[in-house]
């Protein structure tokens, strides 16, 4: 088996519901984790410290205090976008919440685009990328994050309750 990515996105200061999150997508065997943004707090920040994690900023974010708070505890920030080559094939994450950036994405032909922002579950093929929303962990129904193996694509939702 490879690389399994537990995908998070707009956390909205859910700190327990996304340390939930972290736990059940740890039991069903992520090795790394993508959050797409939309954190808004560094408590939600703390709880990837320590994981090999990967994080990009959402529209709610407070980019420079975030940006700044993450390098301070050596996790990974990429943003407006990040890229990650797993297992043979490249990943892209970001928020979602840029057109012009996302057709960019898209343009570039990663395997890969994840995303946040819409609170929806996704999962499409565009342009002969495939397109994954984890879901989110606010303002959604039911609240699901995602676990991808990019190796083989497949994928699955865990519903956090």
């Amino acid at each position: 088996m490879g690389t399994l990515l537990g995908i998070l996105s707009d956390s909205h200061s859910e700190i327990e519901r996304t340390r939930h999150a972290i736990e059940l997508l740890q039991h069903a065997g992520a090795t790394e984790f993508i959050h797409c943004g939309d954190m808004e707090i560094e408590q939600v920040l703390d709880l990837f410290a320590g994981l090999p994690a990967h994080v990009t900023f959402g529209n709610c974010d407070p980019f420079g205090v975030l940006g700044r708070y993450a390098a301070s505890i050596d996790l990974d920030a990429q943003h407006p976008s990040g890229e990650l080559h797993v297992d043979g094939r490249r990943v892209a994450f970001t928020h979602g919440d840029n057109a012009r950036l996302l057709s960019r994405i898209l343009a570039d032909c990663p395997d890969f685009l994840l995303h946040g922002h819409t609170h929806e579950r996704r999962d499409d093929m565009v342009q002969g990328v495939r397109v994954i929303n984890p879901g989110a962990l606010h303002r959604a129904h039911p609240y699901t994050v995602a676990l991808l193996e990019p190796a083989t694509g497949a994928l699955r939702w865990l519903e956090v309750t």
